[in-house]
């Protein structure tokens, strides 16, 4: 079993002159302590979840790529990029440029893009649902040709690229893990079973269901279930504990999860419960899990 950290709040005490020590160090701690991952949202006002809109919120991949430099082993990525925030060639060449310096350590976490409101706040487009999954699925088709070194000219309805050039390459083989977010069952599942190495799912009453219909998907596209990582973002009830995390591992690997991702909430240090919950982890989980 994997265990990952998601830091969703950059609301540290003593203010915008603390962010960045105190994201390096939880970053060097997660790395330290064996997590396997560590993710940020790609938002760029705080969301309502967790809290106003005007409390500090870092660019996720500029975060990221302050982390690849204070880490050595944790893996990075956005969980997870709205598809209409970037244009998908450029967005290739950002995931590929935090994987070339991180060693090999990015993933590509991408969904079909939700919050309107910080949408229209910076000018950027939100444009209707249906076209938003039709522009995740060409950015998932360029994403693939561009890692496979493929510069052929990419026509598709949203979007045109001349010569879809991506050097250096990725470092990760055959490329970065994609990872795609939400439990949509007739697109966003459909999605992972034939372009995504990993989903991120809720914990909740709906995820055996969702595993259910993504088997089903994987069979009409004719991939192995098997081969892909299913995430699931895990909260804290209360004050973290080391014996709430195991039993959340333990209990989110038995419904087939690979990886749990806990959330870290504001005021949270989450890292140093969650290695010691990896450590006890693989006395109730099997190793690989």
């Amino acid at each position: 079993m994997r265990i990952g950290l998601q830091v969703p709040s950059f609301t540290f005490p003593g203010g915008p002159e603390q962010i960045a020590p105190t994201f390096g160090r939880m970053a060097r701690e997660a790395d330290q302590g064996g997590l396997h991952s560590l993710w940020v949202m790609d938002h760029f006002f705080q969301i309502d979840m967790v809290g106003p809109a005007d409390e500090p919120m870092l660019e996720g991949y500029s975060a990221l790529a302050y982390a690849a430099a204070l880490t050595e082993r944790i893996t990075l990525g956005t969980m997870v990029t709205g598809v209409t925030y970037r244009h998908p060639g450029v967005l290739v060449k950002t995931v590929t440029t935090l994987d070339v310096l991180s060693g090999g350590r990015a993933w590509l976490g991408i969904g079909a893009a939700w919050n309107e409101e910080e949408s229209r706040g910076l000018g950027v487009r939100f444009p209707p649902v249906a076209e938003r999954f039709e522009r995740l699925e060409e950015t998932l088709r360029i994403a693939h040709q561009m890692w496979k070194g493929d510069e052929s000219a990419f026509e598709g309805e949203h979007y045109s690229l001349e010569r879809p050039l991506n050097s250096p390459p990725a470092l990760r083989t055959p490329h970065p893990p994609v990872l795609i977010g939400g439990g949509g069952e007739k697109k966003t599942l459909r999605f992972v079973a034939k372009y995504a190495d990993a989903c991120n799912l809720f914990d909740g009453d709906e995820l055996p269901r969702k595993l259910d219909v993504l088997r089903e998907h994987c069979e009409r596209e004719g991939r192995d279930y098997a081969e892909i990582e299913k995430t699931s973002l895990a909260l804290f009830t209360g004050k973290p504990s080391v014996d709430e995390a195991v039993d959340k591992v333990g209990r989110l690997a038995e419904r087939g999860i690979d990886q749990v991702i806990f959330s870290q909430g504001t005021g949270q240090d989450l890292a140093g419960v969650l290695g010691e919950a990896l450590t006890q982890t693989g006395k109730i989980v099997p190793a690989g899990r």
